[in-house]
């Protein structure tokens, strides 16, 4: 529902301005912000530029165009921190040549890019550059502002969605992903993020929708039908979800020193 989202974004003044106030009040809150930026994408879609605060209403283009901790987090679905924007190996494409030669971006140096997920398969991510490396406090500021944006963009979905069939479908795949995501962080004393990152692994290893496979895992569990919210459409997993969810479950309850898919590794926070 991204193009939803972005023509919301269009033709409704309120949204655009929530957005932009959340990235400027972000951007005060971390040390040597000099911009913000909130990138969408969805599916096969390539993402785009949803608002931006300061230096970024450059940067953030650019990084979608030639690479960088946006791009890389969109792909990924994993935070990225850089000290030096410009210069770092991962994305020779974006360098400080004449796009980027006046003054104002001289002061850049570090950047670092939080990816977040609004729906089963919306991603998007937050980004702040800096006139500096990004402290070990800057990440955790931008994961405070990851739930906020997250509801406004729920939020904006649900309120914009011209069928009413996909605000339901929404609710039911929310619901779903919590509940499965919960079930994963009770085995595993996991934060809820490394659960939800654990979930889109998985449905993309076994190719399956992340709201079939979270139903799937839940029946798994409990030995019984999953609860769905009253008046949504029912998630009716198929049988590749419901292997995906046995392998899954089955990993996250080895015994130590068993070996387990890539998918359930957890990779280390920069």
């Amino acid at each position: 529902m991204t193009g939803t989202l972005m023509s919301a974004a269009d033709r409704w003044k309120p949204l655009t301005e929530r957005l932009r106030a959340l990235l400027e009040r972000g951007a005060g809150e971390v040390p040597g912000c000099l911009g913000a930026a909130l990138t969408v994408g969805q599916g096969d879609r390539p993402p785009q530029v949803l608002a931006t605060a300061g230096l970024a209403d450059r940067l953030a283009p650019a990084q979608l165009a030639h690479g960088g901790p946006i791009a890389v987090a969109e792909d990924t679905g994993e935070p990225v921190t850089t000290d030096d924007l410009f210069a770092d190996p991962r994305w020779p494409g974006l360098t400080r040549d004449a796009e980027f030669a006046d003054v104002r971006y001289e002061a850049v140096r570090g950047a670092l890019a939080l990816p977040g997920y609004w729906d089963d398969s919306g991603v998007f991510v937050l980004s702040v550059t800096l006139d500096r490396p990004p402290g070990e406090g800057s990440l955790a500021i931008l994961r405070r502002y990851e739930k906020l944006t997250e509801m406004t963009l729920v939020v904006a979905e649900t309120a914009t969605a011209g069928d009413p069939g996909q605000v339901l479908e929404l609710l039911a795949s929310r619901a779903a992903i919590e509940q499965a995501k919960g079930a994963l962080t009770a085995v595993r004393g996991c934060p809820p993020d490394e659960a939800w990152q654990t979930l889109r692994r998985a449905s993309q290893e076994f190719n399956v929708k992340v709201r079939e496979l979270a139903v799937a895992l839940v029946e798994h569990v409990g030995g019984e039908a999953a609860p769905q919210p009253e008046g949504t459409p029912e998630i009716r997993p198929g049988e590749a979800a419901r292997h995906a969810a046995e392998r899954l479950w089955s990993a996250f309850t080895a015994k130590p020193g068993v070996s387990r898919p890539d998918f359930w590794v957890p990779r280390p926070r920069p």
